[in-house]
């Protein structure tokens, strides 16, 4: 994050598996003999989680999970092209379909994205009764897991949780040399920290890798082909997934899309993410405006970034309650150009500040050193998120080029870019070897895939979904007009919705792209 039996055995048993298995492995979808081997690596794998299936029991208490949701273990090799070699565990868990036998259509699994978040609240979806998936859950189990490294799977680690979280940390933005060299040394040093925690596992860290892994649950859960819903990173696991393994995917969605080009992945990904939180975090200031008897931050949004800058530089000349500097601001401010559903949440907190009430945003931005388990959960997060987006593709090396870009980027989109750039500076200097992104493109048998993104996501710019649309023949696409939340399936729009449902439940889709109108505004 293997060691090779007798070298003949090994042979002979990977051809056998590689030719029982061919259809499993589609190594054609890869670039050279380690893609071969790892193809028939996975087929291995894969035949003997569908004869071990999954011991589910009742899950852990500590988990948090109640019943009737089930938890297992599926194991799998560390280094796919070493199938005998080292195996880790992944957690999965699940609920059953709610609806008759005669209308199971099979496990729908589900990544959140991340990289690094956990998947395993998933079928929590029904036991909660949310309406939005009450009729897919009549025809799917609801399948959960923790990706390789996440949470309950292997976890990695690359610094002490509780150090993690500490604060007040330096502020992102620059005022000097010294400061982007004190940065750079923070960035160097978290990279040595994952190698020193967790090196043997970093080079196997890798999103085709967490495919094989999808595609060897597959296999345990006993399903012959994939249901799929992807949201976020959850979108690229999925584009490499349909090209590895296209003749394995029964259905698909992916909801706010990566842009699968392999100029995009991941340096360049990142930069385009600056410009689009600017957009986004000016359209939540407009919306503050426009609720300006509610917050009393200005009526325009001129006046609401004013007030912004105001608590910024008070922070930054002394951190608020000891603990809340620029840095803490910007995490908690940035819930709200991610997501709708905190616009109102994170105003009002602001709101009271500007009133004289400091406490609140204490408490809101600042970390809880006694919640042990989050911070550990929150350094998990941060660990796979740096690990996968390192070894997926080659970063540049040069500090020149980190500094001119983000340099020449901040300037028009200040809220984001240097705290981003620090976030993914550590792959600078990442100390196992880097891969080359595959290419994303259709392979036999893909069948059409259902993309779902709003026009002003922040996360993940609009752009990642035309060319996913373009890469993956027979898609197609529904974009949420003048909309910019993030993960677009979850949220109330029956435009949406009942497309989403009608093509879960039957695999139609429309005969053309739809545009929907936005869903409904938060209310202040």
């Amino acid at each position: 994050m293997a060691a090779l039996g007798s070298a003949g055995a090994l042979v002979t048993a990977t051809l056998i598996a590689g030719a029982v298995a061919a259809p499993t492995a589609n190594a054609s979808a890869g670039s050279g003999p380690g893609q071969n081997r790892e193809a028939r690596g996975t087929a291995i794998a894969a035949e003997r989680a569908a004869k071990a299936g999954i011991d589910w029991q009742d899950c852990p208490a500590d988990w948090n999970l109640a019943k009737p949701i089930q938890c297992g273990y599926v194991t799998v090799p560390l280094d796919y092209a070493k199938p005998y070699g080292k195996q880790i565990k992944l957690a999965v868990d699940r609920i059953g379909n709610t609806g008759t036998k005669a209308e199971r259509q099979g496990a729908l699994i589900y990544n959140p994205g991340g990289p690094g978040g956990s998947g395993l609240r998933f079928p929590a979806r029904v036991t909660s009764k949310n309406p939005i998936w009450a009729n897919a859950a009549k025809a799917y189990d609801f399948v959960g897991f923790d990706p390789r490294g996440v949470g309950k799977s292997t976890p990695i680690s690359c610094v002490d949780p509780q150090e993690f979280v500490k604060a007040p940390k330096m502020d992102p933005v620059p005022d000097s040399e010294a400061d982007k060299l004190a940065q750079r040394k923070l960035a160097r040093e978290y990279a040595e920290g994952c190698h020193e925690r967790s090196g043997w596992m970093l080079p196997h860290m890798t999103t085709p890798n967490t495919a094989r892994d999808l595609d060897v649950i597959r296999a345990a859960l006993g399903e012959k082909k994939l249901n799929f819903l992807g949201v976020s990173y959850g979108t690229y696991l999925g584009a490499v997934y349909g090209t590895l393994f296209p003749g394995h995917v029964r259905r698909m969605v992916v909801d706010s899309v990566v842009n699968p080009s392999r100029e995009k992945i991941w340096y360049q990904a990142n930069l385009d993410q600056d410009v689009a939180f600017e957009g986004r975090w000016k359209d939540w200031q407009d919306w503050v405006a426009k609720n300006d008897a509610t917050y009393h931050l200005g009526d325009t949004r001129a006046e609401v970034q004013e007030q912004w800058l105001k608590l910024r530089a008070t922070a930054k000349k002394s951190p608020l309650g000891g603990v809340v500097g620029p840095a803490e601001l910007i995490s908690f401010f940035q819930s709200a150009p991610y997501y709708d559903s905190q616009w109102a949440p994170v105003a009002a907190v602001f709101s009271k500040y500007v009133a004289g009430d400091t406490q609140a945003l204490v408490d809101a931005a600042a970390p809880d050193l006694s919640d042990t388990a989050g911070n550990a959960a929150s350094e998990n997060g941060n660990a796979v998120y740096t690990a996968v987006e390192c070894a997926d593709a080659k970063w540049p090396t040069s500090w020149q080029r980190w500094d001119r870009d983000n340099t020449r980027l901040h300037r028009d989109h200040p809220f984001m870019t240097w705290a981003n750039a620090w976030m993914n500076l550590p792959c600078a200097t990442w100390p196992v070897k880097q891969q080359t992104p595959l290419n994303v493109k259709t392979g036999k048998g893909l069948p059409p895939v259902l993309i779902v993104q709003s026009e002003r996501d922040a996360a993940t710019p609009y752009e990642g979904a035309v060319e996913l649309h373009q890469r993956f023949k027979g898609s197609r696409l529904i974009t949420e007009k003048d909309a910019g939340s993030h993960g677009v399936t979850g949220l109330t729009n029956p435009c949406i919705n009942t497309r989403v449902d009608s093509y879960l439940l039957t695999g139609e889709l429309d005969r053309a792209d739809v545009t929907c109108a936005p869903h409904a505004t938060p209310k202040p």
